[in-house]
């Protein structure tokens, strides 16, 4: 689906897994602030093919047509629980030169869809670094509520960072996947 002139948003399937390597390489700088370490093996197109293919999980890729189907961006469910849980955890990122234009707002509110009409989920949880004020312009923009901050949460950049927790509810009916 194009979700601006020339940036199309769509489920990642494992032929994108060099283009997926390669925006990771160029964006292994910018990005080091806000992830976790990864090992060089992550950043090869084998690696990625692995985290396409990833059972509990629901990946998709914002593409630069313009630019030749560039991969530009990434947003992601994790951890998907189905039964009385229903929830999923998301991250997301975007390059640099393409922040500011609601495209990850975009792909945001589409992954939410996908995650209650495909997958009947209830739920999805993000956390932010508590710096990382773009992130969470990002979630509440797009319907997330924060209900919490975590001490040393996770261990990015060299250090354990506190996190800030945001959830968005997706509906209210019963668990789809639970018979009646």
């Amino acid at each position: 689906m194009l979700i601006a002139d020339d940036i199309e948003l769509r489920p990642a399937v494992p032929a994108d897994a060099q283009a997926l390597a390669d925006a990771t390489v160029r964006n292994r700088e910018y990005l080091r602030p806000w992830e976790p370490y990864r090992s060089e093996d992550y950043y090869t197109a084998r690696a990625q093919a692995a985290r396409i293919a990833e059972p509990g999980g629901a990946m998709w890729l914002l593409f630069d047509r313009a630019a030749g189907g560039r991969v530009v961006g990434r947003a992601a469910l994790q951890g998907i629980v189905l039964g009385p849980l229903c929830s999923a955890g998301l991250g997301y990122w975007i390059e640099a030169e393409y922040g500011g234009r609601g495209l990850i707002s975009a792909a945001v509110e589409e992954l939410c869809r996908a995650a209650r009409d495909e997958l009947g989920l209830h739920r999805v949880e993000a956390g932010t670094r508590t710096d990382n004020k773009a992130s969470q312009r990002v979630l509440i923009k797009c319907g997330f509520v924060e209900y919490g901050t975590a001490p040393d949460y996770l261990h990015i950049d060299g250090q354990w960072r506190e996190h800030v927790l945001f959830q968005r509810l997706l509906h209210d009916g019963p668990p789809a996947h639970i018979p009646k």
